[in-house]
């Protein structure tokens, strides 16, 4: 590779070693400007990520993860031997195509339409802040089959049952049900779940400790609002949930990684790293994505310094439910005696997703606060779906509904176990608690988990790779294997194809 292709990417490479934006996503960002600009040209061949790295000053990992997520979005080609290239058609081309010919078809507009991403001066520092943000890594317009980490077993789902409840409902919701409602939800449904969550997860509130909203991903924004300044630090598991780190970069906070060890969060890193921090996001009962319990010493450490501090916790209970040996771990928020510990739950991996409905538990002082914000953000989630859910849980469906799922996951995580001991223990270890309805597998190689995946999804299987859940390098790449919504053929069918993707990228 000769100096000049290194000396011309270098010239289109800015990296600010101080943003809270990765490197690597500053690098894919560059590139993919100059690719778009012009500035790196069709089929140009770029520098191994070795050298590159060099004149970088980054880690090879660095380089590779950017140049990983510029080909799965079409950006560079790959050819074995032969390099990297700039690919003849980018993305944004064939959209413009595309445009063009829709165009010849139709009426033309009396204005230009601008074409590609928006200019950043265009947008407030918060809209620039998501420009940099990757929230997701499925590709759209797939099916998957497996293994996407997150989906409930939705054919498993009690239709008849919750269509009767519907039907019942609007047959006699009144007139007056239909206007405005309050902020802070249904009632009868805060009260149910007011004792549902005091009885299965120790958390001690009143009704109207419990706010309604459309999902986790709402109660996390609303807590980043409500309760961080800009500049405000914030501790996050590393790796862990992206879209919650992107909800308090978004609200203007420095979120500051934090790594794990077989406790959870490593208390003593993240004093080292922010001993300021103003709030700390975890998920205790079954850290996401590694799985592992927080211990009850560490979880009194962490109530400690959050009173000392006066800073917050934000408890994500994301799938505390399933789990398939011994009874449900208590709540964090059960511990809290200093009122620290916002609460967040969903409905979506217990029920459906699309039924957009999660819920938050916040501190008495913080209810007028929340509420407040809450309305300025949206009103209450629609009445009736808040109505049937109440009836599903207060007539006996749900507790029905959790025993028969927790038997039928706990079932398709032996078979993916069992699948991959059997099929892949050479090429990967597996990491398995007996809870939730994701694991993760390690690679035995130092195989690329974005390249995999990518792989993995041109044959519409969709397993994320871990390093897309971490700020900082992994020591050891792996995926990350969802088994909620597979059957145990599409699993078996799954782990076949990863076999034979992994074999194929073996040195």
């Amino acid at each position: 590779m000769s100096d000049d292709s290194i000396s011309i990417v270098r010239r289109c490479v800015t990296l600010d070693r101080t943003s809270k934006v990765p490197l690597y996503r500053q690098l894919y960002r560059d590139l993919r400007r100059a690719i778009l600009s012009s500035q790196l040209l069709p089929a140009m061949r770029l520098p191994a990520t070795r050298p590159l790295a060099d004149e970088l000053d980054l880690s090879r990992n660095t380089v590779q993860s950017a140049f990983d997520q510029l080909k799965d979005e079409g950006y560079l080609d790959s050819h074995v031997g032969s390099g990297t290239y700039v690919s003849q058609e980018v993305p944004d081309d064939l959209n413009r195509v595309r445009g063009q010919t829709h165009l010849r078809r139709s009426v033309r507009p009396t204005a230009p339409q601008r074409l590609g991403p928006p200019d950043e001066s265009q947008l407030s520092e918060r809209g620039k802040c998501l420009t940099d943000l990757q929230l997701s890594f499925f590709r759209a317009g797939k099916q998957p089959r497996a293994f996407q980490p997150g989906l409930p077993a939705l054919d498993a789902f009690p239709l008849d049952t919750w269509s009767r409840l519907t039907s019942r409902r609007w047959r006699s919701v009144p007139g007056a049900s239909l206007g405005y409602r309050q902020t802070a939800g249904y009632p009868a449904l805060r009260e149910a779940l007011s004792e549902y969550l005091h009885n299965s997860r120790g958390v001690h509130c009143s009704p109207e400790q419990v706010i309604i909203v459309s999902g986790t991903q709402q109660a996390i924004t609303l807590a980043a609002h409500v309760l961080l300044d800009p500049g405000d630090r914030v501790w996050i598991e590393d790796p862990g949930y992206p879209r919650a780190t992107g909800a308090f970069q978004w609200a203007g906070a420095e979120t500051i990684p934090t790594p794990l060890d077989a406790e959870g969060l490593d208390l003593e890193a993240a004093h080292a790293r922010g001993a300021d921090a103003r709030l700390a996001y975890v998920t205790p009962s079954h850290q996401y994505p590694l799985g592992m319990t927080m211990s009850l010493s560490r979880r009194l450490e962490l109530l400690t310094w959050a009173e000392r501090s006066d800073a917050w916790i934000l408890e994500d209970d994301y799938e505390s439910e399933y789990r398939y040996e011994g009874r449900p771990i208590a709540a964090l928020q059960g511990l809290d005696n200093a009122g620290r510990v916002i609460y967040a739950g969903s409905f979506s991996k217990v029920l459906f997703p699309a039924l957009r409905l999660g819920y938050l538990v916040v501190p008495q002082a913080l209810v007028g606060p929340f509420r407040a914000a809450k309305s300025l953000i949206a009103r209450s989630p629609p009445l009736a779906p808040q109505m049937i859910v109440t009836d599903f849980m207060t007539e006996g469906h749900f507790a029905r509904h959790l025993r028969r799922m927790r038997t039928l996951y706990a079932d398709r995580q032996s078979a993916l176990v069992e699948a991959l001991e059997e099929t892949v223990s050479d090429l990967l270890t597996v990491h398995s608690e007996k809870a939730g309805l994701h694991l993760t597998a390690f690679f035995r190689q130092s195989w690329s988990g974005r390249a995999v995946s990518a792989a993995l999804q041109d044959q519409d299987i969709v397993a994320p790779p871990l390093s897309f859940y971490a700020a900082e390098s992994l020591d050891r790449d792996g995926l990350v294997l969802g088994y909620g919504a597979a059957s145990k053929d599409d699993i078996r069918k799954g782990v076949h194809v990863l076999k034979q993707t992994l074999l194929k990228r073996q040195p």
